[in-house]
């Protein structure tokens, strides 16, 4: 098997090579914008070594999979992507990282294939790695994780989208009961608003025009440094260029009162909030170790909903936890069919090893979970139609998509409905008004130009 080696000892080895090296790479993103956020940034570390995105048709010379690891199914779909790339690519060197690589290293290691395991500390020297691999041609490198993370990388890219996510803050310091991100990504630590507002600064000389402000807990930004998360959307905001904001998600409880009424009266955050619940039910959501009531969840969205009448709210949602019982998730849906939130990102639950929620001694059946999730679902898909179905017939200012291909160009109003118009490349990364005109049943929304 491979040998482990520390990050310390191999990292001192690295050498710069050639920033010129023709080869190219294959990057794959699985699970949270927090993860594509740092995929873009991986690839532009690596371009600063000349090794560039594949072209299509062209066959990489490395592959990187940036991995998730919220659940076990999560798990899975990394390990069948990862033997599905080395299949397919067998002669390209495998990178893998993410959180999957943080908490199952060795697991991956001992796939057939795999070259490189990262942490997710070591990210940020993905290209150290790789330059050095080529190098030396090692048969293999599996880099032990830190399990003390306490390192902030700064991250802010595109990739190839138009809209730009800027990485706030990592870690979380909660434990929910059926979480194992604590332990994937460390404790939570942010970058300073000076940092984060000279990001934002080249975003916008880039010629960028919207920011999805990412994290793994934002509320809980400035921790570390004293700062606070509402003076940082305000330094934000004062930034001439961007013209969107977007905040990815944040926890009812660190929603403050006084953020909501901010973003209401800001330049240019949009009205469009991810909020996660996870559970209808106080009972479960105690069991979760949650830090809210829903009685608190249900406040939040209703002063969104007053101060922001055309805001479009998410929220996560979790199914078949343990403890949840029949008669606990029939008021689960109840509580959430009543909620005037827009969009449900619903997930069955996952036992995870080593959490606190195995425990708790009731078990719901796959069977059960699967139906619960399709009747979330399904409620998802009546609320979000009913919200779209209100805007038919009326003009939204619309960031375009750059297009790929001649199918439809697409992008988001400034209260989250997709919308598709007919292909015009000039419009790219441009925000013009649309007249909303059909729903389809992907719930987008055909639309057409206002020409003014």
């Amino acid at each position: 098997m491979s040998k482990l080696t520390t990050c310390e000892t191999y990292y001192s080895s690295c050498e710069m090579m050639s920033k010129t090296t023709p080869h190219r790479v294959k990057l794959e993103t699985l699970g949270c914008k927090l993860n594509f956020s740092e995929t873009a940034t991986m690839q532009s570390l690596l371009g600063q070594h000349g090794i560039v995105p594949v072209a299509p048709g062209e066959v990489p010379d490395v592959c990187v999979v940036n991995t998730c690891s919220v659940t076990a199914l999560a798990d899975s779909k990394c390990r069948q992507h990862i033997r599905h790339l080395i299949r397919q690519y067998p002669d390209a060197l495998m990178v893998v990282t993410g959180c999957y690589a943080q908490l199952k290293g060795k697991e991956i290691a001992e796939i057939d294939g795999v070259d490189i395991v990262l942490g997710s500390e070591h990210k940020a020297e993905i290209a150290q790695y790789v330059m050095k691999w080529f190098e030396n041609r090692q048969q293999q490198l599996a880099v032990t994780p830190s399990l003390d993370i306490r390192s902030f990388s700064p991250s802010c890219d595109h990739g190839d989208r138009t809209r730009y996510w800027l990485k706030v803050q990592d870690g979380c310091d909660y434990w929910c009961s059926y979480c194992t991100i604590p332990a994937a990504r460390g404790r939570s630590r942010s970058g300073t608003i000076a940092q984060l507002s000279a990001q934002a600064r080249e975003v916008a000389a880039e010629g960028g025009k919207e920011i999805v402000i990412t994290g793994v807990n934002i509320g809980d930004f400035g921790k570390n440094t004293g700062e606070h998360f509402l003076d940082l959307l305000k330094s934000l905001d004062d930034i001439e260029g961007i013209e969107r904001y977007r905040i990815s998600s944040i926890e009812p409880d660190l929603l403050t009162d006084e953020m909501i009424d901010w973003c209401a009266r800001s330049r240019a955050f949009m009205p469009h909030f991810h909020i996660p619940l996870q559970s209808g039910s106080d009972p479960v959501l105690k069991l979760m170790r949650r830090h809210y009531d829903r009685q608190l969840f249900a406040d939040k969205v209703q002063r969104c909903r007053d101060l922001m009448p055309d805001c479009f709210i998410g929220v996560d949602v979790m199914v078949g936890t343990r403890g949840e019982t029949p008669d606990l998730f029939e008021d689960s849906y109840n509580f959430i069919k009543g909620l005037n939130v827009q969009h449900l990102h619903v997930f069955p639950y996952s036992e995870r090893p080593g959490t606190m929620a195995l425990r708790i001694p009731y078990i719901v059946s796959q069977q059960d979970k699967q139906a619960r999730a399709a009747r979330m679902i399904a409620l998802s898909d009546e609320k979000q139609a009913a919200f779209t179905r209100r805007y038919l017939g009326t003009v939204r200012p619309v960031l375009l998509e750059h297009g790929h291909g001649k199918g439809m160009m697409h992008g988001f109003t400034d209260n989250y409905i997709r919308v598709n118009i007919e292909p015009d490349m000039s419009l790219a990364n441009q925000i013009v008004n649309v007249k909303l005109l059909s729903l389809n049943d992907d719930l987008s929304v055909d639309a057409e130009v206002m020409i003014e």
